[in-house]
């Protein structure tokens, strides 16, 4: 199996200098309460905490997963996964990552599934959108819902939207074309399954959101459009041995969420995410939902080097073609140079370049580097993460639960959209939300 890389000797201070870089000393003063770390989490785990790090070995959850698969995929032209942001962002980031670029533009004869539709916000224009182009196709249009939690009005409103599209072309049995994951908790989507009929997969108690990814919520829909999902999760498993090292400096984990810890005290607040291959830029997105709060997860907002700002690349050495470059017009004999290259080539080069550029203007930057991008690859950047993030959290003194401002947001959205319990705080917040000409040019 390829296996991950994390080269980080450009975070160092030997090469950037001690202001913005780690120095071995710093290291060697964290190395302590690295290792009560990861002694604390081999306990927590004996004790059922931290349940995403059993994902990868949930046998009975992928068997579950596979008998939907059977069931659903000759069935299925069409698959719509109506998920919060956490979980929405997990889903594309498999498609994106491990299927091409023009996956939902290829005839049904070429594809490896379904046509993949993620829907996680309330924006009319692409549900309608989405609505529209599936309406023609209901009969073979599968509906996947997922909720872990009851309080998520867009995730609730988008289902009911297509459950009445199902419901006006299908009739009494709509309920075929509906796959609901819920929590195991309960709560009011496998409330209505268990009402109407759905065929039903479970969250294991403790999952949801970005850690939802290695679960049913995120190995539905990567099956149904043809991942390997028992390599994805052979590649979690094989991170999860290097995660358990009882030395930091050879346990990725714990020497990932160092170096973020260490920056963050050198006031490198903001934390960029630069990805060389296309594949891997829904990873970004995956990644910005997870990190912890306070531990400066930025994105992929380009290149610039501000004292602030910490940037991680994501390298891929192998891509899946080479594609030479062919030469060009006489008018551009300037770019001549170009010509029997080939695009991997220049891939590597803007990489190196960058680096280079960052690293002579003293700023520290952070490469993980897949062999290829694989279901096993891919396996192991998610599993990576998920560890390492909770790492940081511990360090930080943090948690990574959903945090006290967005439980507010959906107690206030439910106020605002006429929730009668809540009616004077969407008076409240009417009042205060009302645009004040002063201040709009």
């Amino acid at each position: 199996m390829d296996r991950l890389g994390l080269y980080w000797k450009n975070a160092a201070a030997d090469v950037v200098g001690e202001k913005h870089g780690i120095s071995d000393a710093e290291l060697k003063q964290l190395s302590p309460r690295l290792k009560s770390l990861i002694r604390q989490a081999a306990d927590d785990r004996k004790a059922g905490k931290h349940p995403f790090r059993e994902l990868p070995y949930d046998e009975d959850a992928v068997d579950a997963v596979n008998r939907e698969l059977e069931h659903f995929r000759d069935r299925c032209d069409t698959l719509i996964v109506l998920a919060a942001s956490g979980t929405a962002s997990g889903c594309n980031a498999l498609q994106n990552a491990l299927n091409p670029f023009t996956y939902n533009l290829m005839s049904e004869r070429v594809r490896t599934g379904p046509q993949l539709f993620v829907v996680d916000s309330a924006d009319p224009d692409q549900i309608k959108a989405i609505g529209d182009l599936v309406a023609p196709k209901l009969k073979k249009s599968i509906l996947n819902v997922i909720s872990d939690r009851d309080d998520a009005p867009e995730t609730a409103a988008q289902f009911f939207y297509f459950r009445e599209m199902l419901q006006g072309k299908l009739g009494k049995k709509y309920g075929d074309n509906i796959l609901a994951v819920s929590a195991a908790s309960g709560g009011t989507l496998q409330q209505i399954a268990a009402a109407e009929g759905y065929r039903t997969l479970t969250l294991p108690q403790g999952i949801g959101g970005p850690q939802s990814l290695l679960s049913a919520g995120g190995l539905f829909s990567a099956a149904m459009c043809g991942t390997d999902i028992e390599a994805l999760l052979e590649g979690a498993r094989d991170m999860d041995k290097r995660c358990k090292e009882a030395d930091p400096l050879a346990n990725p984990a714990a020497l990932l969420a160092a170096v973020h810890y260490l920056l963050l005290n050198k006031d490198k607040t903001t934390h960029t995410i630069w990805s060389h291959a296309a594949a891997l830029a829904s990873m970004v997105d995956w990644f910005g939902q997870l990190w912890p709060r306070g531990a400066g997860a930025g994105g992929s907002a380009g290149l610039r080097g501000a004292e602030d700002r910490f940037i991680t690349f994501l390298e891929v050495e192998r891509f899946g073609q080479k594609l030479t470059i062919p030469p060009g017009p006489k008018e551009a004999a300037d770019l001549q140079y170009l010509s029997g290259s080939n695009f991997q080539a220049l891939s590597h080069a803007q990489k190196l370049a960058a680096e280079h550029g960052l690293r002579e203007g003293g700023r520290p930057t952070m490469t993980v580097v897949f062999p290829t991008i694989s279901p096993q690859t891919v396996g192991q950047f998610v599993y990576l993460y998920e560890v390492a993030g909770e790492f940081l959290a511990s360090l930080l003194g943090v948690n990574t639960e959903d945090g006290p401002g967005k439980i507010a947001r959906n107690d206030a959205t439910r106020a605002l959209i006429g929730a009668p319990e809540s009616a004077e705080l969407a008076k409240k917040m009417q009042a205060a939300g009302k645009r004040d000409p002063k201040f709009l040019l």
